[in-house]
């Protein structure tokens, strides 16, 4: 089955938007996590929320940046795999918990926070924070508007 979009990307229809919101995706890189982190937290965030159009740009970016495929592959069964470190380990546990805010009364609970500032200082959680909040944006308006993988931004 081929996806066909409903409109053109909403970013792209109201001006001065698009602009901002890739300034708060660039600015999420000056907290201090690593390039290879943020890529896997965009790319568990896109998978969460079916975002094929995030999922397949994630992908090509993190590649890109020269993430082995084992790595890519085995994100949606990072707790199983053996390829993360325990810091990306509790940054994709902060993307699961942040991303699936309707899923639990404690959505992020204390015990997931807390891991996640064992290994990042409040510059890296507001980092890791405002990439989760900006990939759930990209994936809300691609989803509702069934923006296809692979498609122009």
């Amino acid at each position: 089955m081929s996806v066909q979009a409903r409109m053109q990307n909403p970013a792209q229809l109201i001006p001065g938007v698009t602009q901002p919101v890739l300034a708060l995706l660039k600015a999420t890189r000056e907290g201090g996590v690593p390039e290879s982190t943020l890529e896997l937290v965009h790319l568990r965030a896109s998978q969460i929320n079916g975002c094929s159009y995030c999922v397949d740009a994630g992908v090509r970016s993190a590649r890109k940046g020269g993430e082995s495929d084992d790595r890519l592959f085995a994100v949606a069964a990072w707790r199983e795999a053996p390829y993360f470190t325990d810091a990306e380990r509790a940054a994709l546990a902060l993307a699961e918990s942040a991303t699936r805010l309707a899923d639990s009364p404690d959505p992020v609970p204390d015990a997931v926070w807390d891991e996640a500032a064992r290994h990042y200082d409040e510059r890296g959680l507001a980092a890791l924070t405002l990439m989760i909040g900006v990939t759930n944006l990209f994936n809300r308006f691609n989803v509702t508007t069934r923006q296809p993988a692979g498609a122009s931004w």
